[in-house]
């Protein structure tokens, strides 16, 4: 047993393990071991399927140091006028990148892939090393908010021998099929459609099987830099006003829809899912196309002749290959303390803005004196599941970013991170305090009044009903 020390001990080196690394090893001279399972960093980017994408422009993924991609609008595809996405092999080249070119040479981190962390400070290597880190400091738990992608595990379904059921990963490696049955209606299963799609199958050749329908987010209003200001401006304003005049939350939703701020697949179905997803008009008009819908609940078992669900059975021929996109992604974990006594729960402080979390929870250990300055400041969201779910993490989005607002200097490293879509547009709306003050207290003044009275209408919607879908 070998014996290191450490200010820190980091476990897991995922994305947001990464991103509190980078801003913690910016902002002081601590020492850190990172732990991690996998052969690099970037989590379950090294197991996701292989024509996957961020949903998110690059410009708000990564860590807050270092630019992920090069800042570019596509030009075509479905996402063209909007800032690029990267695919997956550029998301863990990014973080192989930061890790050996930029974090590893100061000569303060010590990274260990490919190794079991055991609790207690202790971790084994693959060559059977076993280690015990003295944490002078944290440990920090960068997999509390566990990711499961459908290539980490079997499906949740029994399936008849015989049958192919494949995660999307083995698709590029498949022959062509007569139909597709695509079985889940998150974002996995949106990229499988879109992809299927792209590669030319009619759509009368898909079914997907949607347990729920979902809110998404149209990705054109969730753009970086001067050039979208205006778009993102907007969309939050009509958010503002959708819950002033909202009556009840299913006014509310209406109303959010009819602002743009949230979109769905069928005008006819009042969808009961929210998990941040997002697309452009276009992919959603390629969504629609799709007219072999499956509402009949969740799979429960795959037959050779068809399959089982909660609210009855579907027929399928023998050259129907089903692919399983049903992992829970980004799993809906309790909330717990962010920092306690000799440790750091990573967790989402903005709803569905996990990297920018880690950061933010990095810079607040590095330049606040105790936990009971701390963590009043990194309040948890939890991430979402349900419609409902979406009013719970707006209140407490707005919660947090008021007590934000109040603090000067979090104010103003906020406003300079480009890792939060907020801090973009109050970086742009707000001179900076040393040119004119006045304009800029009143501007934050305006803010958080405008907050405070959304997040108590908010609380009365909730205090009034839940939803009650059509």
């Amino acid at each position: 047993m070998q014996t290191i020390e450490a200010d820190y001990l980091v476990v897991g080196a995922g994305a947001m393990g990464m991103a509190f690394v980078d801003t913690l090893v910016g902002e002081t001279e601590a020492s850190v071991v990172v732990v991690d399972r996998y052969h690099q960093p970037g989590g379950h980017w090294n197991v996701a399927y292989p024509f996957v994408r961020l949903h998110q422009p690059s410009a708000f993924y990564g860590v807050n140091s270092l630019d992920l991609g090069s800042g570019t609008i596509d030009e075509a595809g479905w996402n063209a006028g909007l800032f690029e996405l990267a695919t997956g092999g550029e998301v863990c080249a990014y973080y192989d990148h930061v890790m050996r070119r930029r974090l590893l040479p100061t000569g303060r981190v010590r990274y260990f892939p490919m190794s079991e962390y055991r609790g207690d400070g202790r971790f084994t290597t693959l060559g059977g090393d076993d280690y015990t880190v003295d944490v002078s400091r944290r440990v920090v738990d960068g997999t509390y908010m566990r990711v499961t992608v459908p290539a980490m595990r079997p499906p949740a379904y029994p399936v008849a021998p015989g049958v192919p059921c494949v995660p999307p990963n083995e698709l590029p490696r498949r022959d062509p099929r007569e139909r597709y049955v695509v079985v889940g209606a998150g974002k996995t299963g949106i990229d499988t459609c879109l992809w299927l799609l792209a590669q030319g199958i009619p759509p009368e050749r898909l079914a997907w099987i949607m347990p729920r329908d979902s809110w998404l987010l149209d990705r054109a209003t969730i753009q970086p830099g001067p050039l979208f200001a205006d778009t993102i401006k907007a969309n939050f304003t009509a958010q503002l006003e959708a819950i002033r005049d909202a009556a009840s939350i299913d006014d509310l939703f209406g109303r959010l829809e009819a602002g743009g701020v949230l979109l769905r697949m069928d005008l006819a179905v009042r969808p009961t899912m929210y998990r941040c997803a997002t697309v452009t008009r276009a992919e959603l008009e390629q969504l629609r196309r799709i007219t072999g819908i499956v509402r009949m609940g969740h799979v429960q078992r795959v037959e050779r002749d068809g399959c089982v669900l909660d609210g009855g059975e579907m027929a399928v021929d023998g050259s129907t290959l089903y692919v399983d996109c049903t992992a829970d992604g980004a799993e809906k974990v309790p909330a717990t303390t962010v920092f306690e006594n000799g440790r750091i729960t990573l967790q989402s402080v903005r709803g569905c803005q996990q990297v920018f979390s880690a950061a933010l929870i990095a810079h607040v250990e590095a330049n606040y004196p105790d936990d009971a300055a701390r963590n009043p400041l990194c309040e948890p969201v939890e991430h979402p599941d349900t419609d409902l779910d979406w009013v719970r993490n707006t209140l407490s989005d707005y919660r947090n970013q008021l007590r934000w607002l109040d603090n000067p200097d979090l104010t103003a490293w906020l406003s300079g991170t480009r890792l939060d879509l907020f801090g973009h547009l109050i970086g742009h709306r707000l001179a900076p305090a040393s040119a004119k003050p006045r304009v800029r207290e009143r501007l934050l003044s305006m803010m958080k009044t405008a907050l405070t009275a959304t997040a108590g209408k908010l609380e009365q919607l909730l205090a009034d009903g839940t939803c009650n879908p059509p």
